[in-house]
C-alpha cells in the first residue's frame, strides 16, 4: 500500500516488474512520482487503485505507467478522480477480470508524437470507463481490446497530436455500447476499423474536429446493433462507413458531414425516415464522386419497409446521377430512358407517351388521309389503327402496308415511325433492368 507516498528526484523510479500482490495495489490518496512506476507483467488478486495520483518521469514522452501483460484480478481504477499523467500509461496485453474505471483522469504526453494511453489488445470483463471528463492530450490507443461490458467515453475530451489519431480502436470488441456521446470531443480523427460491437455505437452530441477534407471518422468494415450519429454540430470532414454493417443507422439532416462515404455500407433501417427526396443528398456526399451501391442499399431498405415509391425515386436518381460520368452516346441515350420511362421505374410515362402520339396521328390522318397502296383491295381505313400500326413495331394491323402518306405527312409517318421504335426499345432496356432487380 503506498497511498500518500512521493517518489521524486533525479532517477527516481518505482521498478516492481513483475510483482506479485495477493490483494489490492494502492497507489492513490496523493501518491506521486517523478520517474517510471514499472509494473510490467504484475499479478495483483484484487485491484489497482490510482486515485488522486500524480505521475511524471523527469523525461519528455518516457513512460509514467507501465502495467503491460499484467493480470489484475479486480478493477484498474481512480473514481474519485485525480489521476493525473505526464507521459505515456502502458495497459497492452493486460486483463483486467474487473472493470477500468478512469474518469476524470487527465493523460499528457508532451512529445511531440506519441501515446497518451495505449492499452492494445486490454482485456476487460467488465466496462472500459473513461468518462466523467477524462482528458488526453496525445492519442488514445485501444486496437484489438476486448472488453466483456461497456466502453465509454461520454463526456471525454482528446486532441491528437499533428496528423496522429485523437482515438485509433481498430479491432475493438464489445459486449456492450461503445459510446461517444454526450459531450465527447476529438480534435483529430478516430479509426474504428474492424470494430464489433454488440450493441450502440454512439456518436449523439458530440463534436468531430478535422480540417475541412480530412477524415473524422474512419469506421470501416465495422458491425453495430445501431449507429447513431446525431452529432453536435456537421462535420467538416469526412464520416467513411465503407463495408460496415448495421441494424439501424440514425442520423440527423442538419448535422451530415461534408463527406460521407457509404460504398458497400449495409443497413436494415435508417432513421428519421425522411422522404427519399430529402435523403438523396446524403447520398451524394461522397469525396470520390458518384458510388451506385448506396443508392441500391437505400433502395432496398425502402422496399423492405413497403416504400415502393421512395425506392424508384432513389433508383432513378441513381441513373441520373451516373449520367455524367458517361460517354456522350450513353449520356444521351440514358437522357431518353429517363424522359420517356424513368429508367424502367416510370412505366406510365411511356403509355402517355404512346397516347399522345396516338391522338396526334389520329387527328392528322383524319384530316389528310393517305392514299391506296397497290391494285388490291384496301382494308377500310381507319385513322386510329393506322396511326397505331406505325407506332407500334414488329406488329402488323394491315393499314401501314395498305396506304401511305402524300407530301409532308410522309414525314409525320416517319416520326411516328421512329417514336415507336424508341419507346419500344427504353420499355425494353427498362424493362430488363427491373426484372433483373427482382
Amino acid at each position: 500500500m503506498l497511498g500518500g507516498a512521493r517518489i521524486s528526484g533525479s532517477g527516481a523510479y518505482l521498478q516492481a516488474p513483475e510483482l506479485t500482490v495477493g490483494g489490492g495495489l494502492y497507489l492513490g490518496r496523493g501518491f506521486a512520482c517523478t520517474g517510471m512506476v514499472n509494473l510490467y507483467g504484475a499479478s495483483v488478486g484484487g485491484s489497482v487503485a490510482l486515485g488522486d495520483s500524480t505521475l511524471a518521469p523527469h523525461v519528455p514522452g518516457r513512460q509514467a505507467l507501465h502495467l503491460e501483460c499484467a493480470e489484475i484480478g479486480g478493477d484498474i481504477e481512480s473514481v474519485g478522480g485525480g489521476l493525473t499523467v505526464h507521459g505515456p500509461v502502458d495497459l497492452r496485453d493486460t486483463s483486467v477480470r474487473g472493470s477500468v474505471v478512469l474518469r476524470g483522469a487527465r493523460f499528457h504526453n508532451p512529445s511531440d508524437s506519441g501515446l497518451a494511453l495505449n492499452a492494445a489488445r486490454l482485456r476487460v470483463g467488465g466496462d472500459l470507463d473513461l468518462r466523467g471528463g477524462l482528458v488526453a492530450y496525445g492519442t488514445i490507443d485501444l486496437c484489438d481490446a476486448r472488453v466483456g461490458g461497456s466502453v465509454l467515453l461520454e463526456g471525454a475530451d482528446l486532441t491528437a497530436h499533428d496528423s496522429q489519431p485523437a482515438l485509433r480502436g481498430n479491432g475493438i470488441e464489445t459486449g456492450g455500447v461503445l459510446n461517444l456521446c454526450d459531450g465527447f470531443t476529438a480534435h483529430g480523427r478516430i479509426s474504428l476499423n474492424s470494430v464489433t460491437v454488440r450493441s450502440r455505437l454512439c456518436f449523439d452530441d458530440a463534436a468531430l474536429d478535422v480540417p475541412a477534407g480530412g477524415t473524422a471518422l474512419s469506421c470501416r468494415g465495422s458491425s453495430a446493433a445501431t449507429l447513431s450519429l446525431h452529432t453536435r454540430e456537421a462535420s467538416a470532414g469526412i464520416i467513411d462507413l465503407r463495408q460496415s454493417r448495421f441494424g439501424m443507422l440514425r442520423d440527423d439532416p442538419a448535422a451530415w458531414p461534408a463527406g460521407l462515404v457509404l460504398d458497400g455500407a449495409v443497413y436494415d433501417s435508417v432513421q428519421p425516415a425522411l422522404p427519399a427526396r430529402t435523403r438523396l443528398p446524403w447520398l451524394g456526399r461522397d469525396p470520390a464522386g458518384f458510388v451506385p451501391q448506396p443508392y441500391e442499399q437505400l433502395a432496398a431498405t425502402c422496399q423492405r419497409q413497403g416504400q415502393d415509391a421512395e425506392a424508384r425515386t432513389v433508383l432513378v436518381a441513381k441513373h441520373r446521377s451516373m449520367r455524367p460520368t458517361l460517354a456522350p452516346p450513353a449520356r444521351l441515350w440514358s437522357l431518353l430512358q429517363d424522359a420517356t420511362v424513368g429508367y424502367g421505374y416510370r412505366p406510365m410515362r411511356a403509355v402517355v407517351l404512346l397516347l399522345g402520339f396516338l391522338t396526334l396521328g389520329t387527328a392528322l390522318f383524319t384530316a389528310w388521309p393517305p392514299t391506296v397502296v397497290g391494285d388490291g383491295k384496301a382494308p377500310h381505313f381507319q385513322a386510329a389503327i393506322y396511326t397505331l400500326d406505325l407506332l407500334l413495331p414488329l406488329v402488323d394491323l394491315g393499314q401501314e402496308r395498305s396506304y401511305a402518306p402524300d407530301g409532308a405527312l410522309q414525314w409525320a409517318a416517319v416520326v411516328l415511325i421512329g417514336t415507336g421504335w424508341l419507346l419500344a426499345t427504353t420499355v425494353a432496356a427498362g424493362a430488363g433492368r427491373v426484372l433483373r432487380r427482382t
